[in-house]
């Protein structure tokens, strides 16, 4: 598998195991089969695990993740998060620390690669639920990523870049700034209910990764098939209205590009989004080991060609 730089982190696969799907995020899996995957997501040369604590319940990727790798050797890198939403109190550093404490006791480790902001910004002088302004985390949580970076709890740090563009934009040009960015990437640009804004205003988020990696800050592509929508069929029911009900149907003719070129669209995404100049590693939402074939299978084709390219680019809305 092509390996890519990481920041200050050397080289990572181009592939990822996201902790999603084998947490049941995006629809059922059982332990056995999430902890086999894992086995073969490693034996296929990704380097990077991807989890959260809100990946499944009962915190299912990390303890999935957990049982995997015990007694087993591995250097695989792990990525976790932490929400930090200002509406449910402050004290962003106990909270940090707490999360943190909590998701390497899960993992049976004692530091994690990557530690990430998993909290949309929003703008000054705004409120926006669920959120937090740009000097809560300017102020109140770098400072804290750095100490745990210094204590060696952490190696490196970063932020899920969704969502109103100027404080991230802004986040990418100020020091310190974050070691890795997860920005989503995906063939129509849909964000899917990530985006909190509706219709009215679209994401930019091919203009974050040009902004991300020209900063030096390391991009992880997320929602690369849009949490289903650029696949055969969603695999978990959701109502017609859903984010993703909506942009499936609006993914029709990308099925048929797909069609056209003889690959499943699954392919054709991840094909894609492996191919956007500045994604260091592509995040895989897989399940099991069927899915994590087809997503190994694409990376081995390679990137798209020039025409594909073209070909794809021009079904962006």
């Amino acid at each position: 598998m092509e390996s890519r730089a990481f920041g200050r982190l050397g080289s990572v696969s181009a592939l990822t195991l996201g902790g999603g799907g084998i947490g049941g995020v995006w629809g059922g899996t059982d332990r056995a089969e999430a902890v086999a995957t894992v086995h073969a997501a490693l034996d296929a040369g990704i380097t990077m695990l991807d989890l959260a604590p809100s990946y499944g319940s009962g915190f299912e990727s990390e303890v999935a993740v957990a049982d995997a790798l015990r007694g087993r050797a591995s250097d695989v890198m792990i990525t976790s998060k932490v929400q930090l939403p200002d509406d449910d109190g402050r004290d962003f550093a106990a909270r940090i620390r707490s999360s943190l404490h909590a998701s390497l006791t899960r993992l049976e480790r004692d530091h994690l690669d990557v530690l990430v902001l998993h909290t949309q910004f929003r703008q000054a002088g705004t409120v926006l639920s669920g959120t937090v302004t740009p000097s809560g985390y300017r102020e109140e949580i770098v400072p804290v990523f750095e100490s745990l970076r210094d204590e060696g709890l952490i190696r490196a740090w970063g932020i899920t870049a969704v969502g109103d563009p100027e404080p991230l934009l802004d986040t990418f040009a100020g020091t310190p700034r974050p070691d890795t960015a997860q920005i989503v990437v995906n063939a129509l640009d849909q964000s899917g209910d990530l985006w909190i804004h509706g219709d009215d205003v679209r994401p930019d988020n091919a203009g974050l990764v040009r902004a991300a990696a020209g900063a030096g800050v390391a991009v992880t592509a997320i929602r690369v098939v849009a949490a289903g929508s650029l696949t055969d069929a969603l695999d978990r029911e959701v109502p017609a209205d859903h984010p993703a009900a909506v942009n499936f149907a609006r993914a029709a003719p990308f099925r048929d590009l797909a069609a056209s070129l003889g690959e499943s669209p699954a392919s054709l995404a991840h094909r894609y989004a492996l191919s956007v100049p500045g994604v260091a590693t592509v995040i895989l939402g897989v399940k099991n080991r069927a899915e994590l074939a087809e997503c190994l299978a694409a990376e081995a084709r390679g990137p798209l060609t020039s025409d594909e390219l073209k070909a794809v680019t021009a079904l962006t809305p």
